[in-house]
């Protein structure tokens, strides 16, 4: 594909400057630029395309009804290189770094794309045909207590278990589960697991960590597009709707509501991305501070830049028709994901503490 192509030229391009001296470079300058390269910004804007051309809001919504999940458009999106960007080129992968990962799971948050995202992407490698999107992934971080919540299950071919002792696969067609008939996020149906099988074993606690950390990461990542996806969306209505003779974006009260969206949205990108290049060079800081920080920022951007987008549209906000709703219930559902925003408080808290 063009993409692929296109995908495959950025790559060889940051392979040709990138080196350990550009590594030990990044450590002694004191002039550091944390701005994403051309190549990145040209991989953003290649997926932003992508998802625009191929994933539209109707077709995003029509993945959360009966029978919707489209498996040619998911093998499309996997055929861009998406669940292997970070995957050495010896695996099949792309050989890129995790951050540029998490700018594209941000490009992705922000067009709201549906799918087990980051199932595939922790998994690409490891589980068969996942990588080029044959073999579709559900995961779940199985939990101490309470009721055992998978996504897309009914769509899946491979059930990922996450606990303490490591990472199983088995087949998802060997697990029972209740459908939730309205989940939180209409485009992302979710199942409540009766039965948990004991599955293979493909990875011990070591790799449960790493699952945990990035998987919590990449999802803050796709908070963070969520926060700045609203945000447009309000802007763009502001800009249309007309009232007193004016565009209301004119009026003092919504400038202000719509400056701290943006301003929540650069602060939460700021440290997604900062925890992206931690995870990359775990020297810079401590990793599982800068993830538990992103997944703070990130998640109030979210929440909030969408409750402000449902108030700049006034009424129609809260119909089933305008898309801001969507944004807010994605947001819910991402801030759970492999953590919530209290167990990443408790853990910036202890950290400081020294605990």
């Amino acid at each position: 594909m063009l993409l692929r192509s296109h995908l495959a030229a950025a790559q060889r391009r940051f392979n040709r400057t990138s080196s350990p001296s550009a590594s030990s470079a990044f450590h002694e300058s004191a002039d550091m630029d944390l701005q994403p390269t051309d190549d990145q910004l040209a991989l953003i804007e290649m997926v932003t395309g992508f998802a625009s051309d191929r994933f539209p809001i109707d077709i995003v919504r029509s993945f959360g009804e009966p029978n919707g999940f489209d498996r040619d458009r998911w093998k499309e999106l996997a055929a861009l290189g998406t669940f292997g960007l970070a995957l050495p080129e010896t695996e099949g992968g792309v050989g890129l770094d995790f951050i540029d990962a998490v700018l594209v799971h941000e490009a992705l948050g922000k067009a709201l794309l549906p799918g087990p995202l980051l199932a595939a992407t922790l998994s690409a490698g490891l589980v068969d045909g996942v990588l080029d999107g044959s073999v579709l992934p559900a995961i779940v971080d199985i939990p101490h207590d309470g009721p055992i919540i998978v996504e897309h299950f009914r769509s899946s071919d491979v059930l990922l278990m996450v606990d303490d002792d490591g990472v199983r696969v088995a087949p998802s067609d060997i697990a029972e589960g209740i459908d939730v008939v309205r989940s939180t996020d209409p485009t992302s149906p979710i199942s409540i697991l009766e039965t948990v099988p004991a599955g293979e074993l493909i990875g011990g606690p070591e790799l449960a960590v790493a699952w945990r950390q990035r998987g919590s990461l990449l999802a803050s990542a796709q908070l963070s597009g969520n926060s700045i996806g609203s945000t447009e969306l309000a802007v763009a209505y502001a800009k249309e709707r007309e009232q007193f003779g004016r565009p209301i974006g004119s009026f003092q009260g919504l400038k202000h509501l719509l400056a701290d969206s943006w301003i929540r949205s650069e602060v939460a990108r700021s440290s997604v991305w900062a925890a992206g290049v931690m995870v990359d060079e775990p020297d810079v800081g401590s990793v599982t501070r800068a993830v538990a920080g992103a997944r703070l920022t990130s998640s109030r951007a979210a929440t909030e830049n969408a409750k402000t987008c449902l108030q700049v549209h006034g009424g129609m906000g809260f119909t089933w028709e305008v898309d801001a709703h969507l944004f807010l219930k994605r947001a819910w559902v991402l801030e759970t994901v492999f953590g919530t925003c209290d167990e990443a408080a408790e853990d910036v808290a202890n950290l400081y503490a020294g605990l």
